[in-house]
């Protein structure tokens, strides 16, 4: 199979070059919180509307507030959108790489519609029950996997505003989990908590802290 995407075809080139080789249906998956030492590994899948959702981008290049603003969107407008999570404790069993895939390959097999195809951020997943095509930096060059990014991304620091709750002194609604000096420093006074990933060496050095 090839089907051609011009380098200025903008961010729905791949859908687009997609759909003229006869896969109307692209659904994009990503996740966040991969490189978090705390909290859940979220992935989502959306296949877009024909039509282009306006202001839609990775959803790194935009604002908490635009990212709010386009999960809306998204999801109100999207054929199908599902979105999973991986819960730490899992996360330390299956690994880091392994959770993603099958985060993402949940996150697909969730999907009310069948895809036609599949855009995956970054990792090859197999099993997706259609053909894929991984992509490096999926969510910066086409539209699906940046849709995808939105959803995970919300999703997760929804997440972790809601723990910070839970376990107040970690600032889990500043730095959403991941491993940021301010963190680390809240971990070296108080230990891990239940939403720590134990697996992770900064972690695992707190705890064998505490038991020296």
């Amino acid at each position: 199979m090839a089907f051609v995407v011009r380098r200025d075809a903008g961010l729905y080139g791949y859908e687009r070059a997609l759909a003229r080789a006869g896969f109307g249906l692209v659904a994009g998956a990503d996740e966040a919180g991969r490189g978090a030492c705390a909290g859940p590994l979220v992935a989502a899948s959306v296949i877009l509307p024909p039509r282009q959702l306006v202001g839609l981008d990775d959803s790194k290049k935009l604002t908490p507030r635009m990212r709010e603003r386009l999960y809306d969107v998204v999801t109100a407008r999207s054929v199908a959108w599902a979105v999973v999570r991986v819960e730490p404790e899992e996360c330390d069993a299956l690994g880091m790489h392994v959770a993603n895939v099958e985060a993402l390959r949940r996150a697909v097999a969730l999907l009310e519609v069948r895809p036609d195809f599949v855009l995956t951020d970054g990792f090859g997943v197999d099993g997706l029950g259609a053909p894929s095509l991984a992509m490096w930096k999926g969510d910066a060059v086409a539209a699906s996997v940046a849709a995808a990014s939105i959803v995970a991304k919300v999703t997760r620091d929804r997440i972790m505003t809601a723990y910070a709750a839970d376990h107040p002194g970690y600032a889990f609604d500043v730095h959403k989990g991941y491993c940021t000096p301010d963190h680390q420093a809240e971990l070296d006074a108080r230990g891990p908590c239940a939403i720590h990933r134990m697996k992770w060496e900064n972690v695992r050095r707190t705890i064998r802290l505490e038991q020296s």
